[in-house]
């Protein structure tokens, strides 16, 4: 790790590792992957006008959600593919998380189960949950959340349908697992993945499972037919969240949200927050980047919930103007899959390390000593993100109008 000094750095150590159609699996997003391109142009436009001669000796990245302490405005994302980057992979992520002070967010499609994860890492634990049409199954693993101590509930609902990822079915990379010459002599290029991370299951107890599906789902990798193997959401509605709430009594998010009548609405279901998300360019390929939309979701809600972004975070000044344009916090996922794909929980801590370190140098070159003062008089926006028709609301996107209107 001494040679990784950034994200991107981690990333091209996973890269040299990891068969290259996991490592496709997690890197791209889908079709001609424009949706990837928008998140990237969405960062570069909003730009941050530092004030100097500030005593920043004692910057702090302090956070808080939902009434606890963060030890910064971030929240690991829920990913299927860390146990499959690394042995055990979500357990390792999972204790780098707590070693950061922030949440950790573990996927319906992890293949290690949620009680181990409670038990073997610990922390603040958020359960991402995916709804089948057969309701009870659903409920089933919010119980089994709830038993198992997970303090968050996070909703995903932008995956009605499966998206469209030719780049997996060039690489052979499918579920269920099907050994091709391509995908053999894949494997065969990245023996130490092989040896270190899927022997050690097929030792320990065979093809990795799904281990956070209902009972009757819970096949391994190699055996779930295509029908099975995710949940299929196109039925989901308003009134599923509605019934979620009723049962789960904790914070409750919705994930994937893109809209800020879709933010609304999810407001009179009784959701505590929403994260403004395009799955990381992974569903819709026409998708607007979520920093764009961002401040039209917080102009909607206006302080009623809480609202945080993810898609694309993998610089700490990503994170500043974020947080800088009214962001609870964000939801970073490659990030720490490429840490942990690099050298399991040391790699995933020292992603998290770069990126709060990263943040508390922003701040400090911007002349903020808590994120309290990361706020719009820092910015500078061009592009969609400046958009004029966006309705004013709070007093920060008010803020932001003014400040466009001085530019123009």
């Amino acid at each position: 790790m001494h040679n990784c000094h950034n994200i991107e750095d981690l990333r091209l150590r996973a890269r040299q590792v990891l068969p290259r159609g996991l490592f496709e699996f997690v890197d791209r997003g889908t079709e001609d992957e424009t949706a990837r391109a928008a998140i990237a142009r969405a960062f570069e436009q909003i730009r941050l006008k530092p004030r100097v001669l500030v005593d920043v000796s004692d910057c702090s990245t302090q956070a808080q959600f939902f009434g606890s302490r963060s030890g910064m405005p971030c929240v690991v994302a829920p990913t299927g593919a860390a146990g499959l980057l690394w042995h055990d992979g979500e357990i390792a992520v999972a204790r780098a998380a707590r070693a950061a002070g922030i949440p950790f967010t573990l996927s319906t499609a992890s293949i290690v189960s949620m009680e181990r994860v409670a038990a073997e890492a610990g922390g603040r634990l958020w359960f991402q949950l995916y709804m089948w049409p057969e309701r009870s199954m659903s409920y089933e693993l919010v119980a089994r959340a709830r038993a198992a101590g997970y303090e968050a509930l996070m909703v995903t609902v932008d995956t009605a349908v499966t998206p469209n990822r030719e780049y997996n079915l060039h690489n052979g990379f499918s579920l269920p697992m099907r050994i091709t010459r391509r995908n053999a002599v894949d494997v065969a290029l990245h023996a130490g993945w092989f040896f270190n991370v899927f022997a050690r299951y097929l030792v320990r107890s065979g093809v990795p499972r799904f281990e956070n599906y209902p009972e009757q789902l819970r096949s391994s990798l190699a055996d779930a037919p295509a029908n099975r193997r995710m949940p299929k959401n196109d039925a989901l509605t308003w009134d599923d969240l509605r019934e979620l709430r009723r049962r789960w009594d904790g914070p409750l998010i919705l994930k994937g949200v893109l809209h800020p009548e879709d933010a609304l609405q999810a407001l009179r279901c009784g959701a505590d927050a929403v994260v403004v998300s395009s799955h990381g360019g992974r569903n819709l390929d026409a998708a607007v980047a979520p920093v764009d939309i961002l401040p039209q979701v917080l102009d909607a809600v206006r302080g009623r919930m809480d609202v945080f972004v993810d898609s694309g975070f993998t610089r700490g000044s990503h994170v500043a103007k974020a947080v800088a344009l009214g962001a609870k916090g964000v939801l970073v996922g490659r990030a720490p899959l490429w840490g942990v794909a690099a050298d399991g929980e040391p790699g995933a801590t020292r992603a998290l390390q770069i990126l709060q370190q990263e943040l508390q140098r922003v701040m400090a070159l911007c002349g903020c000593r808590d994120l309290a003062a990361l706020d719009a008089t820092l910015l500078h926006l061009s592009g969609a993100a400046a958009s004029p028709s966006r309705p004013a609301g709070t007093a920060a996107r008010a803020l932001t109008h003014s400040i466009l209107e001085e530019q123009t």
